[in-house]
Formats: C-alpha cells, structure tokens, sequence
C-alpha cells in the first residue's frame, strides 16, 4: 500500500531534464524485471514509452530498442501503445512557438537528424515485428487513424507517406492496405482541387509575380554569391505550386513515382516479377478508389506510369478495363468510366504502338457493330443515355482515339491505313438509330467529323446539322435572370489523362505523354469550311455561334475536359480545341 517511492519513479521518469546514464540505468533494471511490468502498471508503462529516447545518445538508443523487444515479448498486452508510440514518431516532432504571449504548437520541420531518427523509428518496428508475428494486423488500424491531416505542413504528410512506403518493404504484406490508404488521402487532396482552380491559383501567381519583379528590379545588386543563393531558391519556389493542396499533392505524387520506380527496378534494371507484384497491387486499388471516382485529374497517373515500364503492361492494362466495360453485370457507371479510361490512356501514351492502338479499335468497334446489331431493331434502338451509356462512352473512345493517332494510322502507307480505316465501317456507326454524334462532346464529334470528312470515311455534317436542329435547347433562369443551355455533356464524361499540371511530378510523366498537337492552317481551314454553311451574319446569339455559355454548376460536368476542350486552342495546350457547329 505504500505508494511513495512508486511515485517518485513515475516523477523521476516523466523529468524532462533526466540525463542518459540515469534512463540507461532505468531501462536496464526495468528490462530484467520486464515480466512484472503487467497491464496493473499501465501507467507505468506508458510513462516509459514517452521517455524523449530519439533525440539521445546511439547507447540510450540500443538500450531502448533492447527494452522494446523485451517488453513486447513477454507482455504482448503492450503491444498496441508500443507501435502507437513508434508510429507517433514518423512525422516531424512538435515544437511550442510561443507569439504574442500565445503558444502555437507547430511541426519542427528543420529537425537535421530527422531521416536517422526514421531509420531507429523503422528498426523499432521490426524489432516489435520479429518478436510479434500478429504485429501487421494491429499496426494497419494505427497507421490510418494516425494519417495527419490534409492540411497539415507539407514536410509531415511529405514525412508520413514517405514513412508508410518505407513499412511496405519489410511488410509486404501490408502493402497492398497502405498503398489503398495514400492513394485515398490523394485522392481526397485531388477532388478538393478541380483543374480549373489549379490554373486559376498559377494565373493569379504568375500576374503578382510579374508585378514585383518589376517593382524589385532595382534591389538585386548583390555579390555574386548572393546571386546564386537567389537562384537556387528562385529555381525551388519556380517549382512550387500556388494553389496550397496542388502543392500539397504534388509533393505526395512525386514520392509515389519514385517508390513506383524503386520498386520495379532492382540495380537500375526492371525486374519483372516484383514489377507484376506491385501493378496487381495497384490495379485492385485502381479498381477500388479510381475507377468510382469522378473527374479525378492526377492520382491515377500512377497507373500510366507503371504501364510505362513495360508494353506487357500497358496492354495488360487495357485488357482489364475492356473487360470492365463489355460485361453486362458492372454498373453502366462503371463501364462508361472504363471506356473513358481506355480512350484517353490509348490517346495519351506515347509507348502505346500503333499496333495496339489498332488492336483495341478492332476490338471496340466490333464491338459497337455487335451491340447496333442487337438494339438497332429494338423496342429500345432510339437515342437514349440512360439505357446506352456504355455504347456512348465506347463510340467517344474511338472517336479520341481517332482524332489523336490517324496521323500514325496512315502513316508509311496511305492507302493500306486508309482501308484499314474504312474496315471500320464508321459510317454505319454514326448513322444508326442510336446517334451517337448527338450524345458525345460537340469538340470530340467536331474534330472527328473534319477528320473523318478529309479522308472521305463518313460525312458527318448532315447528321450534325440534324441533331442541332432537332435539339431544342434545355434553358433555365440562371442567378442573374439570364438564361442558361444546360447540358452540353450528357454522358457526363472526361478524359482521364488529360493533361498533366503539378510541376514537380510532371516530370516523370512527360517523357510518355502525348500532347495535342496544334492543327496546321490547311487542317484549321478544313475544319472551318462546314461552319461557315448556312450561317446568316445578323445572329447574335451567342449559343447560335457555337459559343459555350457558362454552366454554373446546372450539370456536373468534369472540369478537365469539358471545360478545357471547349476553350481555344492557345489555352488549353493538351486538349483539341472547339468548332462548332451552328444550331
């Protein structure tokens, strides 16, 4: 019942200022007792687990990492506050600022010895692992609910993520859970910031930025040494992104790539197996988080990269997704997003060939010739998104496709591309009951029919003109009493891998990536021909022209391809630029 000396230890213990020989006593008596440290001296116990044992010396270190094991092995019932301690420690430590008579807590990111504290943090962990084999079951629930905030610092959840990565190598079996858990706060980082936002923050940057140089201009002369200094951070803050969770992000994908990279390749070359390892891994967590996602713009570039080591994968890649979407028994959802998927990925990827490329178009289209054989006589062959989603998603694929690689299509041999295009029968495709060149993006269908018109496959315009005359715009009172066409994107569909925008991970996907090359003026011209018919030059109504009125938010349309492919072509470098057609 005497309590006194038991509390003075506690007190002793929980000193702040406690020297080293004093803890490495403490823990050396405590490791030869450690099978009376039961869960009745919890207390005690998690008083030890506090001790400030990182920032000590390598002898503190040992002892401590010795008691750990010691701890775990004979107490397994510690085994829960002992990994939450060790996960605790995979995000820079906290610091007390104190301003104005405040004390703001903040993350003490300049800590220099913070990559070796990770390193004891993670000999920890598989100290803890090699006595405990259960350990990865009870450390995956401490990891999610320890994930910092999305708006923390970006050096802790830059520290974090990177720390996660680092767990998948000696617990591989967690792999596939972690991988699930970064890719999911990527996620939510990604959707909170659309493209259009991301631009938007860079314009306004750039603007101020221009304005201060100019005011600034006569306040650089330094010595050159300062100079460099100057540019060497000039260089870092050119690479920062304006938009605070762009920023955010853009640091946590370049960490992905490089763990991407690391894993594939062993001593600079790819080693095949642990490659076909990871794509599984990542392709079930595609499955799971991307693919019901909507309009997500970057986090699934981490499947365009891994496709990138290697065609086998690529095609792999392709083959899943058209299983998704031909089998009847997935969400219409679900297959119009795959469609999406394989349109934008066979558009995009330079180390797709032409052979594949032509493989797939084979495969769609027969496809969508099977599917007009089967509806075009139907109860049900009328145009109809709600029952047609899929043939609609899959007609746009194609489409895309065709407008990004007919130049490769006919290259070398003309006419031998050109009847392998007529093969394709397009002209049955556009003219069935199911119209497909109403529902698709008026710049894919635009786009499609020039080209489709310049090689003489199918003449589009007639059924073009048809469906805008038949269309009578759906209008609503907009937040000013004007008036609003609503959906101009009825499949409510985007381009998955349209062009890319972080800085810093834009490095490592621009070397595969297929930007849209500007038409030429004899293209351009091509393109105009049709509009001028029938246009009489008193309209002033601005839908008439063809110009898009701004949706506010009537349809939930994906930034990142509606609104950047109905802009005009200087503005949107990686996307086909609008003509339309007159109503």
């Amino acid at each position: 019942g005497e309590t006194a000396d038991f509390e003075l230890l506690k007190h002793q213990l929980s000193d702040p200022d406690i020297k080293d020989a004093q803890i490495i006593n403490w823990l050396h008596e405590f490791r030869t007792s450690v099978a009376y440290l039961t869960k009745e001296l919890e207390q005690l116990v998690s008083i030890l687990l506090k001790l400030p044992w990182l920032r000590r010396s390598r002898e503190v270190v040992e002892e401590y990492l010795g008691f750990l094991g010691n701890l775990v092995s004979a107490q397994t019932v510690h085994l829960r506050p002992c990994l939450r301690m060790i996960v605790s420690q995979f995000v820079p430590p906290r610091i007390t600022i104190r301003e104005d008579d405040v004390d703001i807590s903040d993350s003490d990111d300049d800590d220099e010895n913070l990559s070796e504290n990770f390193n004891t943090c993670h000999r920890a962990l598989q100290t803890v692992a090699r006595y405990v084999p259960s350990t990865p079951q009870f450390l995956m629930p401490i990891l999610v609910e320890n994930f910092p905030f999305i708006n923390k610092s970006e050096r802790t959840l830059e520290c974090y993520v990177h720390n996660l990565l680092r767990v998948t190598v000696y617990l591989p079996t967690l792999r596939l859970q972690i991988l699930e858990l970064i890719i999911e706060k990527l996620l939510k980082l990604d959707v909170s910031t659309p493209q259009q936002d991301i631009e938007d923050a860079e314009e306004a940057a750039n603007n101020s930025g221009s304005e201060e140089k100019s005011t600034e201009e006569g306040l650089f002369d330094m010595e050159e040494d300062e100079e460099r200094k100057g540019n060497k951070a000039d260089s870092s803050s050119n690479e920062r992104m304006a938009h605070p969770l762009a920023e955010r992000l853009d640091i946590l994908m370049t960490i992905l790539f490089s763990y991407i990279k690391d894993v594939c390749h062993v001593d600079g070359k790819l080693d095949i197996n642990t490659t076909k390892d990871l794509y599984r891994d990542l392709v079930s967590v595609f499955d799971k988080l991307i693919l019901p996602t909507h309009a997500s713009c970057h986090v699934q570039y981490f499947m365009f990269y891994i496709c990138s080591f290697k065609l086998g994968l690529a095609e792999a890649f392709l083959d899943h997704l058209w299983k998704k979407l031909h089998d009847p028994n997935n969400p219409s959802v679900i297959r119009q997003t795959a469609g999406s998927y394989i349109g934008s990925f066979l558009a995009r990827a330079k180390f797709i060939p032409v052979v594949t490329v032509k493989a797939c178009l084979d495969l769609l289209v027969n496809w969508l010739h099977k599917y007009i054989d089967n509806q075009d006589t139907g109860a049900n062959a009328y145009c109809d998104v709600a029952l047609h989603g899929p043939f609609y998603s899959t007609c746009q694929a194609v489409f895309y496709t065709l407008i990004f690689r007919h130049k490769q299509l006919l290259d070398g041999n003309l006419r031998k591309g050109l009847s392998y295009l007529q093969s394709l029968n397009f002209e049955r495709i556009v003219m069935c009951q199911l119209n497909p060149l109403k529902i698709c993006i008026p710049s894919v269908v635009n786009l499609f029919a020039a080209i489709t018109r310049k090689y003489q496959l199918v003449f589009c315009y007639t059924i073009i003109e048809r469906n805008n005359r038949q269309s009578i715009p759906v209008v609503r009172s907009g937040t000013g009493g004007d008036l609003v066409q609503t959906c101009t994107n009825p499949l409510d569909s985007f381009f998955p891998f349209d062009p890319y925008l972080l800085k810093r991970s834009k490095k490592t996907i621009d070397p595969f990536y297929q930007f849209w090359e500007e038409l030429s003026a004899e293209d351009l011209e091509n393109l105009k021909k049709p509009i001028k018919k029938g246009t009489s030059e008193d309209e002033d109504d601005d839908f008439l022209k063809g110009e898009t009125p701004q949706n506010d938010g009537v349809v939930g349309i994906a930034p990142n391809s509606y609104e950047s492919t109905t802009q005009s072509p200087d503005s949107s470098i990686g996307s086909p630029p609008d003509c339309y057609v007159p109503y």
